[in-house]
């Protein structure tokens, strides 16, 4: 089965395009699906793999304390896999054709609103921190997108940023003169960083060592930020945050959807209902 595992996940990378983090995901979906499949059945053939046995690994993964949106990204694997499976012909059956989908319920994205904003930005940063703080939230980018950025995908004069979001689809974000300001003092000390230690970088965003940052890095800032709003936030809480006061401010939802870079307008549409909830709730506070 690790054969055929390894098959698909190339095929996810260098045909349908798939972003890293997804297929590393997938990885280990599939994998632990082939270590249970081992344990319990002691037989990896792949055809005498059923509907029972999947039933089976799903239990196995909600007795485990697996998060409902980790279970539901396995099924997903699964589908996948097994969809993959049967279009080349390696297996007679799809054991996932029947399999009933975990549902979810949706829950609102957390969101800072436009006082705690402005209240962050006045936090002492230095100019990295500064840099990074203002783009995330002025051009909604995902944490890989903001780590994977690089100076040619920079247009300060244009006032935009070009990034490659999920599936490597380019998008084009505008930016603001803060963010465009924060970026231009970070810039300045970079370079004056690369040239004294005579070095080069592709990459926008670099740590103390002048290497790309790290995705923690990214998630140690904005906690660390958070803490001292006194809430729990995560570089992902700017991003809705982002997409929610457009949308308050009457931007159109299929121009949020494009700047975000969401595939479907279904994603884009949970931010209204964000929207509306804050509506509620400032309209009871005034008439209470």
């Amino acid at each position: 089965m690790i054969q055929y595992i390894s098959q698909y996940l190339e095929y996810l990378l260098f045909e349908r395009g798939l972003a890293e983090n997804t297929i590393c995901s997938y990885r280990r979906d599939l994998y632990m699906f082939e270590q249970f499949i081992r344990s319990f059945k002691n037989d990896e053939n792949l055809n005498n793999i059923n509907r029972f046995d999947m039933n089976l690994f799903i239990k196995e993964l909600k007795d485990s304390n697996h998060a409902p949106t980790s279970i539901v990204r396995c099924i997903a694997a699964l589908r996948g896999f097994f969809n993959w499976l049967t279009i080349n012909e390696y297996v007679k059956n799809n054991p996932t054709e029947e399999l009933e989908p975990l549902k979810l319920s949706k829950k609102l994205p957390k969101v800072l609103t436009e006082a705690e904003i402005q209240q962050m930005f006045n936090f002492k940063f230095n100019v990295t921190e500064s840099a990074i703080i203002e783009l995330l939230y002025a051009a909604g980018l995902r944490v890989s997108e903001l780590t994977n950025l690089q100076i040619n995908n920079l247009n300060l004069k244009a006032k935009y940023v070009r990034c490659l979001g999920k599936g490597s689809k380019e998008r084009i974000v505008p930016i603001g003169n803060k963010a465009i300001k924060a970026l231009e003092k970070y810039l300045i000390h970079r370079q004056k960083l690369l040239d004294k230690n005579k070095k080069i970088s592709k990459y926008v965003f670099l740590n103390d060592n002048l290497r790309k940052i790290t995705r923690q890095d990214v998630y140690t800032l904005v906690r660390k930020t958070g803490e001292k709003l006194q809430k729990n936030i995560s570089p992902h809480t700017l991003r809705h945050s982002f997409a929610t006061h457009l949308l308050e401010h009457g931007a159109d939802l299929r121009v949020v959807q494009e700047l975000l870079g969401h595939a479907d307008v279904s994603t884009t549409q949970l931010y209204t209902h964000i929207s509306k909830k804050r509506l509620k709730e400032i309209y009871f506070s005034i008439n209470e």
